[in-house]
Order: C-alpha cells, then structure tokens, then sequence
C-alpha cells in the first residue's frame, strides 16, 4: 500500500516511523516533511494547504491511504475535497471533514457541543469586539484565576490564564481589540479555571465505533514547574498513573460516548482522531477541548506503546470497519522530552548546526523542526526535536529520555529537566 502522511512535525515523523514498520507499507510519503522523516519515507514538497497539488500527487502516485497530521487543513477542509473529486473518494482518508474539525476550529463551537450533549465540561461565555465592555464587566463577577481561549487555531498558544482581575482585562482586551491571535481572537471565551491534573485521550473513529488509544500528559509550559507561556509542549509521559480503569470507564461512558453519539446525531460522518484534553477534577473528568488530530508531543509517546499493524489500524477507521477491534496496548513506560531553539515560543533563530544525533544508540529521536542541507542537519523550527525513551518503570523510561538529550547540541538550546517529576511524585503519595 502507498501511504502520504502530511505534515512536517514530530506528531507526522511518529506516525510516518510507525507506519513505516507495516507489513502493508510499500511506499511512504511525508509531505512535506523534515531531515528525519527522510531516513525511513520519501519527502515531498507539498504544502499542506495546497489541496490541488495534493490531490495530484495523490493521484500520479497511486496513494491509496492519506493521514492528516496538523489541523489545519482539516479546518480548511481538505477531506472535503477529497470527497468531491470522483478520483480522490475512493482513497482511505484518516482526517475529519470541515464540519467535525469545528471540535477544534471553533472553541465557540465545541463548548456549545459539549453543553448540548451534557459532556462534562467548565462553564464558559463567548464575546466579541461588538461586546468588549459586556465581557469586562462578566469578569469583575468571576472568580480567578481565570482562562482565557482564542476561539480559533492560534497554534496551542492561544490560551491564557489570568491570575488576576487587572491581568484578565488587560489580556481580554489584547486579545479582542489588539487581534493578539488574529482572526483566533476574533471571538474569545472566558472560562472557569478548573483544579485538577490534566490527561490527554485519544480516540481514533470510524464514525460509528471507536478504539480508546494509551492516554498521556503532556507539559505546556516553556518554563520547569509549569511556569512562563504556554508552547506546543515541551513534553510527555505514558501511561498515568491517575487514569485509573475506574476513571476511564467514566472518561468513555461521560466523554467519549457521548461525543461519538453527538457527532452522528449532527450528520457528522467522521472518521480520525479526536484528542480529548481533560482536566482530573478529584476524580471526576472535564474536557478542557478536543482537537481533531493527534497531540503533539503525546504523539511521540502514544504511537510506540501500540503493538498492533498501524497500516490495518488507519484502514480499518477510514474503511468504518472498527467493530470488534481489539487494541494491543504495550505496558511499557515511554517518555519524551522537546528539545526548543533558545527563545521559543517567542521570536528565535534557525540553521543552527544539530550535533551529536549519531551518538544516540537506543530510544528513539523525533525529528520536528529539522532540515537538511549538504548532509548537514539544521535546526528549522522553534521546537526542534523529542527523544522518546522507554522503560519498565516511568524512572527508566525518562533516565533514557535525558541520556540521549544530553549527547544532543546545538547553539543556544532549551529542553526542560523537570519532564514526568509530578508524576514521580503522584507514585510516591
């Protein structure tokens, strides 16, 4: 089977290493991409945006399945154009259409899911630059801290949590009125701040039937011990020790449940990933958000604790075959930690000279923000690289993780050290 996975990130160079290791996998494509993704597939140069070139290359190379790594051409609505091209129906698609990714496109739209489905979730109300003042004066009757969310894709940094009554009106307006996130903020929800632990879920659907994959925490804070602004995540652990089978049985017959239900009730046919961040609320899970793909770092922990064929996995999804499927769950610990360019997430610099990768014997080092030139990798991006490690006990899984960090240089860079030590922590209480 021909298979295009497109993206350029550490969540695609996962799924492209694991789709690679398929029985069925006879040619593998990313596109567009990076310096890893080239030791095992074949790179393209495509946009992921670019639909009509895209479906060509589709076409010209006799791809019979795609997988959709980021969001935003889901938002877009790449599925949809597959759909409406006679040559293009046919291909096994794992990616929702525009319709399902407004779980993710719209956090106006999700909150209003959620609450007409009875899925646990924080109260929140959505406002407007026509409602600005309303919205100032709805905070001066909340109680902080306080989350504000961009309502659109801002990049997994479109979220702020205010400390303060002063901090929250200075970010709403920002937000609003400044366009801090641009066409994102052009609607921003004030949401009550939950207490609690967050835990990623991840379920992959066919539209009727659904697999529940290993869960994971991820950290997105830039600075140890959750401090500093939020990033695409600096990294992840698998499995947790609180999603115990007494919470997941809630997680599945309060969230996941109901969502795949709700979905089906709107006329959502959808088939792909939902990744469904939730808050431990004393036992009790809320959903912070859904997104309409996989997490990235968890991707890079989730993927490798899957024994089963990950081609027959996708198909079976795309194909609306997934009743009865049994996922082979490896208990294995696997943790990664995100190696950033020194800056990120604000302004940084690329084509920093990567040292020191040959020097990696066991684990595994994900590729994200990586380029190629003249048999020389480049940093290319603001996070740069995850180094998953893996283990009979969480201890060891991150003692490999950080021995490979530490055989890994290049100019001016950040990785976090304190990665899983909460959770650590959680194992001793």
């Amino acid at each position: 089977m021909n298979v295009l996975v497109l993206g350029s990130g550490g969540r695609e160079f996962t799924l492209a290493w694991k789709i690679a290791q398929s029985i069925h996998c006879s040619q593998l494509y990313v596109a567009p991409g990076n310096a890893g993704t080239d030791l095992f597939a074949e790179n393209a140069e495509l946009s992921v945006n670019d639909f009509a070139a895209i479906g060509d290359f589709v076409i010209n190379n006799d791809i019979e399945l795609v997988v959709v790594g980021p969001e935003d051409p889901l938002v877009k609505g790449i599925r949809d154009f597959f759909l409406a091209d006679d040559q293009l129906k046919t291909v096994a698609f794992i990616g929702p259409g525009k319709d399902g990714a407004q779980l993710e496109g719209s956090k106006d739209f999700s909150k209003a899911f959620m609450e007409r489905y009875d899925i646990p979730t924080a109260k929140a109300k959505t406002f407007t630059e026509d409602t600005v003042e309303e919205g100032l004066t709805y905070l001066e009757n909340c109680n902080f801290p306080i989350v504000l969310k961009a309502d659109g894709l801002a990049a997994g940094k479109g979220v702020i949590i205010a400390e303060t009554l002063e901090n929250a009106k200075e970010s709403f307006r920002s937000m609003l009125v400044d366009g801090q996130f641009g066409e994102a903020s052009k609607k921003v929800l004030i949401e009550e701040f939950l207490e609690g632990v967050e835990l990623s879920v991840f379920v992959l659907t066919d539209g009727e039937d659904f697999v529940i994959l290993p869960e994971a925490k991820d950290y997105k804070r830039i600075g140890e011990g959750d401090t500093g602004p939020n990033t695409g995540g600096m990294g992840a652990v698998s499995p947790v020790k609180f999603a115990t089978p007494e919470f997941m049985e809630k997680v599945k017959s309060r969230v996941i449940e109901p969502t795949i239900k709700g979905l089906k009730s709107e006329g959502i046919d959808y088939r792909g990933f939902i990744f469904i961040g939730l808050m431990n609320v004393a036992g009790e899970p809320y959903v912070i958000e859904y997104n309409v793909r996989m997490g990235d770092p968890e991707t890079q922990v989730v993927i490798p604790r899957i024994k089963n064929d990950f081609i027959e996995l996708l198909v079976k999804a795309a194909d609306g075959k997934l009743k009865g499927y049994t996922l082979e769950t490896s208990p294995r610990f696997a943790a990664t930690v995100v190696m950033v360019s020194g800056g990120y997430p604000g302004s940084y610099e690329k084509n920093k000279s990567i040292q020191g990768l040959a020097d990696v014997t066991n684990g595994l080092v994900v590729h994200a923000g990586t380029k190629q030139e003249d048999y020389e990798v480049l940093t290319n991006g603001g996070r740069v690289l995850a180094v998953t490690g893996s283990g009979d006990t969480l201890e060891e899984a991150l003692k490999m993780s950080y021995n490979n960090v530490s055989c890994i240089k290049w100019e001016d860079m950040y990785y976090r050290k304190d990665i899983g030590k909460d959770i650590l922590r959680l194992q001793l209480d």
